[in-house]
């Protein structure tokens, strides 16, 4: 039987695939370049494939090797979960949890959760990450983050997933646009053409086409924000128009501006809000605890005033 690959090697492998540079890899593990290079020899010579190429100039992982390497991750990750659960097993809920949100739902949840998870659990301490839904998953199957909170729809087939909540989408125009007539309002293909979005990247921006039935949308400036802010600035100056999930809306986004919104005819287009972690995470109670506090203050808060509304400007 062929020998099995230590962590230790598959770590190097890792490193070398984030850096793509021996010397660079070998500052990251801590080991001298040469330590790294004869741990990677190694790797290969158990596994019998050929996992890097490189000369003089660069670095380069094989096609095998990038296989190897999603494995790779999930077994380092798995590893340290398995660490952490057997030293958090005596005292659940009071360790750091690193916590990945994405920018279109930090400013507008976190307010309104945080408090309460503090007052029901004095020592677990949250370490949070602001940042696109890409890049969340990417740390957190890197095993940077603990938890990731974000929006469906979105590929999350290999991760521990709850859905929370729905987050309706609300039309976001200048006060008196003609698009905000009526209690409900429609999205047709000519209103859709005013639309404004947010650049590549923001899983908002996919939520919006999607909302529309469109596969793609360019204001004929070629104009899109890089921020809700910039957004609504945009819309604001008269370029067009927006849509904006509904916890924006509600939580105070619009106050002091010329704009208005409206919720959008049903069936409404939506967003599911998601609390996600790798499947192997130690910490299901920590997980289930966070999912339920966002549910019980948010979610139910949001579901209530959704049944009050009336269909009346914001």
């Amino acid at each position: 039987m062929a020998s099995l690959p230590s962590l230790r090697q598959l770590s190097y492998f890792v490193a070398l695939a984030k850096e793509l540079s021996f010397t660079r890899a070998a500052e990251a593990c801590f080991v001298g370049q040469s330590t790294l290079s004869a741990g990677l020899k190694e790797l290969e010579d158990s596994l019998g494939i050929r996992l890097v190429e490189r000369d003089r100039q660069s670095v380069s992982i094989t096609p095998i090797g990038l296989e190897v390497l999603e494995r790779a991750r999930a077994i380092l990750a798995a590893s340290e979960d398995l660490v952490e659960y057997a030293g958090g097993t005596a005292r659940p809920m009071t360790a750091t949890i690193r916590l990945g949100v994405i920018p279109t739902i930090a400013p507008f949840l976190l307010p309104n959760v945080l408090p309460d998870i503090r007052n029901r659990f004095p020592e677990l301490k949250i370490a949070l990450r602001e940042d696109l839904t890409a890049n969340l998953l990417t740390r957190l199957a890197d095993h940077q983050l603990d938890f990731a909170l974000i929006a469906l729809p979105y590929d999350v087939d290999s991760l521990l997933v709850k859905e929370l909540f729905d987050d309706d989408f609300w039309l976001v125009a200048r006060k008196g646009d003609a698009a905000l007539l009526g209690n409900y309002v429609h999205l047709p293909a000519k209103m859709a053409e005013r639309l404004l979005l947010l650049e590549e990247g923001h899983c908002l921006r996919e939520h919006s086409l999607q909302a529309c039935r469109r596969s793609d949308i360019r204001n004929a400036e070629g104009m899109e924000a890089t921020s809700l802010l910039t957004l609504l600035q945009m819309v604001e100056s008269g370029m067009g128009i927006t849509l904006l999930p509904e916890m924006a809306v509600t939580g105070g986004l619009l106050n002091g501006t010329e704009l208005a919104a409206k919720p959008l005819a049903a069936p409404a287009p939506k967003r599911v809000i998601a609390l996600v972690a790798r499947s192997s995470t130690a910490r299901l109670e920590e997980f289930q605890a966070l999912s339920d506090c966002i549910q019980e203050r948010f979610g139910v808060s949001l579901s209530a005033s959704r049944s009050k509304r009336k269909g009346i400007h914001v």
